[in-house]
């Protein structure tokens, strides 16, 4: 029997969803398809509407070895597993002969855990377990999330907690699951034979596609302990946020409060004089953080040190004798014993990993209002880590709409580990660079405007004029605005001075669920939708609810961003530009997702509008506006206006 070739395949997935092949989708399976045999490397940037994950999945089912797909997005994890993969799968078995398995796997704690639902959770103000059921008050949201998620255990196949609608707060969730530290292991414990989480591994085992998320690909990487199945090829969609994913799941922190919640769950497991000890740590830590201001500690002050090097030695202690003893007074006691030693190894980690100092590591106190002061520790950079982790015994095609910056990929690939496109060396994973385009046509559908008569936004302070200006162009486009912020102050200060000046709906992130705001202003064309970071990314409305997107600045990090400056320094201390290295190319980024919010669709029209007039006068306002779709470009106030106005008459004339 003749091998179907690729383009019979494609042909067969894009008819079965009803559509027809994108020449950027074709180039873009042709490339992952000459990736996968040659086993090599791609970064392939995929513009909005090309058709990406069939782009991937075809050449991916048609290979017929394991490929593990990571995405950011629980969105996209379940559009592929719920949509995409059942879809395809039917579509090319035909000429297939088979029916590539595929299944989804995420970390534990996503997971319901049936011991810790049956056997209770762990209670901090007293020893051991307690039934968290007994105690749910009904009328309390926590209390009914309690109750509801009981009655859904019942129900669930999966034990995912996506499954679980609605959702349920943090808290609530954290009730019935268990990080991997915290679990027993399948062998030791009573629910293991039933353990959701063990099931989704061994469907993972015999799947030919395992669709993932980037932070448990960081945690395989970063761990040494294989969470993923062995696999031949590697897909990273959305890979522009890989970096900050992993960076993420390489992050330490230690609070007052934690180590508080660890001594209590030790104190019963080890000796008074071991206790103490670590109580005494705990309290002189406590004290340090009392004091500790905000901001980088490019050296470990004498005062931390001290305290540090007592919780890890402490922490040690009761380590070993959380391992030595046996108290059959406890109720499940291999759980609490579990559950105290996860807590205890947490505090020893971080602190020994403080205490040891590395250069290549970057420590930061933060302060919350509400929850004090945090000591954070994270890798000044995930480069070195992601070459030697992701690109070695597989092939890898990392994909996104917003891979280029500035022009070309070489910024996103040294974040990567990944020498310039082309160059040949030792232990230098060498890889290929495809921009399939997008079919959009962005000069006809789109307008970028910056707004250049605007005052440069200052770090503090209300901008009287950008108000002015954000009004009258919401005005122009009768609504239909989507507002992406650099700050939740700023969004919140948009919303309240412009609630009283316009007669259209502003809805502001944090006062419901994004997926209710968005629903929301999908759903009326006069409203207004403003927020922060989400948003620039997580937005999906094509039509004329959003024919206006407005970036009040160029969203640079903050300049007191204690890890985004400590990369910006040791950019410029081996000869490099730290300014566009990381500043500008991680408001490149966001910027390039936050205009992609505009066309969603082949008949959609509209302006992106950045009220910073950096990006048309600044020396480094043509690498941001490179990495932007190509829209029509302006600086003129006027023509925007008669623009907007006359897409909101067209939309009118239209009934929408």
């Amino acid at each position: 029997m003749t091998k179907p070739s690729l383009p019979d395949l494609l042909h067969a997935a894009v008819s079965a969803v009803g559509g027809t092949e994108r020449p950027g989708q074709v180039a873009m399976a042709e490339a992952v398809a000459e990736a996968i045999d040659d086993s090599s490397h791609r970064l392939i940037q995929a513009g909005t509407g090309t058709g990406k994950s069939l782009g991937y999945l075809v050449p991916a089912l048609a290979h017929g070895e394991r490929v593990v797909v990571a995405t950011a997005t629980l969105a996209l994890q379940r559009q592929l597993v719920e949509r995409d993969l059942p879809r395809t799968v039917d579509a090319l078995h035909p000429q297939l002969r088979r029916r590539p398995q595929f299944a989804m796997l995420k970390g534990r704690s996503n997971y319901l855990c049936l011991h810790r639902l049956r056997e209770g959770a762990p209670q901090d103000e007293e020893e051991g377990l307690f039934d968290q059921f007994e105690a749910a008050t009904p009328t309390s949201k926590l209390g009914q999330d309690l109750l509801r998620m009981r009655d859904w255990a019942d129900e669930t196949e999966t034990g995912d907690r996506d499954d679980l609608t609605p959702g349920v707060s943090d808290k609530a969730w954290s009730q019935i699951s268990v990080s991997s530290r915290e679990c027993l292991g399948a062998t030791k414990c009573a629910y293991g034979a039933e353990c959701f989480a063990e099931a989704a591994r061994e469907r993972a085992k015999l799947a030919d596609v395992v669709v993932t998320n980037h932070a448990l690909l960081a945690i395989d990487a970063i761990e040494g302990a294989p969470v993923l199945p062995q696999h031949e090829v590697l897909i990273v969609d959305e890979a522009h946020e890989l970096v900050s994913r992993v960076t993420g799941v390489a992050t330490g922190e230690l609070t007052p409060g934690q180590v508080n919640r660890a001594v209590k769950r030790a104190a019963k497991l080890v000796d008074e004089k071991t206790a103490d000890s670590l109580q005494t740590a705990s309290e002189s830590f406590e004290r340090v953080m009392e004091l500790a201001l905000p901001g980088r500690l490019e050296v470990v002050p004498e005062d931390l040190g001290y305290a540090l090097m007592s919780l890890r030695d402490a922490a040690r202690n009761v380590i070993s004798a959380i391992g030595a003893t046996r108290d059959k007074s406890v109720h499940d006691e291999d759980a609490v014993r579990k559950q105290a030693l996860a807590a205890v190894e947490s505090i020893h980690t971080v602190a020994e990993r403080i205490t040891n100092g590395s250069e290549y590591d970057v420590v930061w106190y933060e302060r919350h209002d509400r929850f004090g002061a945090t000591l954070r520790v994270a890798p000044l950079s995930v480069s070195g880590l992601l070459r030697e982790k992701l690109f070695e015994d597989r092939s890898v095609v990392l994909t996104s709409a917003t891979l280029k910056l500035g022009g070309d990929f070489n910024g996103v690939a040294a974040s990567l580990g990944l020498s310039p496109e082309g160059v040949e060396g030792d232990d230098v994973p060498l890889w290929k660079g495809l921009d399939v385009g997008s079919p959009f046509d962005y000069p006809k559908q789109g307008i970028l405007y910056v707004a250049k008569h605007l005052a440069t936004p200052g770090r503090e302070g209300t901008r009287g004029d950008m108000m002015d200006e954000l009004a009258e162009l919401i005005e122009a486009a009768g609504g239909r605005t989507l507002g992406l912020f650099s700050s939740m102050r700023g969004a919140k200060a948009a919303a309240e001075e412009l609630r009283g000046r316009l007669e259209n709906p502003i809805l502001l992130q944090g006062e419901e669920t994004l997926g209710e705001l968005i629903k929301a202003f999908a759903a009326d064309p006069k409203t207004c939708l403003f927020g922060t970071l989400s948003l620039w990314q997580g937005v999906d409305v094509p039509g004329p609810s959003c024919q206006l997107v407005v970036m009040d600045r160029i969203p640079f990090p903050r300049p007191d961003d204690p890890l985004m400056s400590a990369r910006q320094k040791s950019v410029e201390e081996h000869g490099g530009n730290g300014f566009m290295a990381v500043a500008a190319t991680h408001a490149a980024l966001l910027m390039a997702q936050g205009a992609g919010r505009l066309v969603r669709a082949t008949g959609d029209r509209g302006v992106v509008a950045v009220l910073d007039p950096r990006l048309a006068t600044a020396r480094y306002g043509s690498f941001l506006r490179a990495t932007l779709p190509d829209f029509w470009y302006t600086t003129d106030r006027n023509q925007v206006r008669r623009s907007l106005s006359a897409i909101d008459a067209t939309a009118k004339a239209d009934g929408k």
